[in-house]
């Protein structure tokens, strides 16, 4: 499914550099109104800035990115990585779909439903039999999201950002080869 007037790719050094602006306010726009403002701002810059963790996870190899571009801008993305999650019994071979993120103005275009299909098949393709993912607790869009790819709750995990201590969700899917 690809929708209208967004492009999709596997970004260079140069798209990151483009990205971090763009990933810094999606995350604000979703998430800034639960934490104190200050906490707020030193965790996106210790993530967002180029040299944080997100510059970092780039340079991995054993990270898979995938943008989504909309008049040569990026619009969204997804983060594949080997697990992280604190899973209890995983498959050997389970990655962690740690981010898949689309600007409001595209959300309910199918930008995310490409974004997740990349992640599934990319999956796929390094032979993983599950797919994991976390997801704060009161996000019931993105559970709805989820599920329509036969995700489902299967522990649970914490956040913290400053002083606040979120309950996440952890989601699994397994794959059909």
């Amino acid at each position: 499914m690809q929708p209208e007037r967004a492009t999709f790719l596997d970004p260079d050094i140069a798209w990151l550099q483009r990205l971090l602006p763009v990933a810094r306010r999606i995350f604000t726009d979703t998430f800034a109104r639960h934490y104190d403002a200050a906490a707020f701002e030193r965790f996106c810059n210790s993530v967002y800035l180029p040299g944080g963790s997100m510059s970092r996870d780039f340079d991995d190899p054993a990270i898979r990115w995938y943008i989504a571009t909309a008049d040569n801008q990026p619009i969204g993305y997804a983060k594949l990585t080997p697990l992280r999650a604190p899973v209890e019994n995983p498959a050997r071979d389970a990655l962690e779909l740690q981010q898949l993120y689309v600007q409001g103005a595209w959300q309910g275009r199918g930008v995310a439903d490409a974004l997740m299909q990349w992640a599934l098949q990319t999956a796929r393709t390094q032979g993983a039999s599950e797919v994991y993912l976390t997801v704060f607790d009161h996000n019931v869009r993105a559970k709805q999201f989820y599920a329509r790819y036969a995700f489902e709750e299967v522990g649970r995990c914490t956040f913290q950002l400053g002083d606040r201590i979120d309950d996440d969700r952890i989601w699994r899917t397994r794959l059909t080869r």
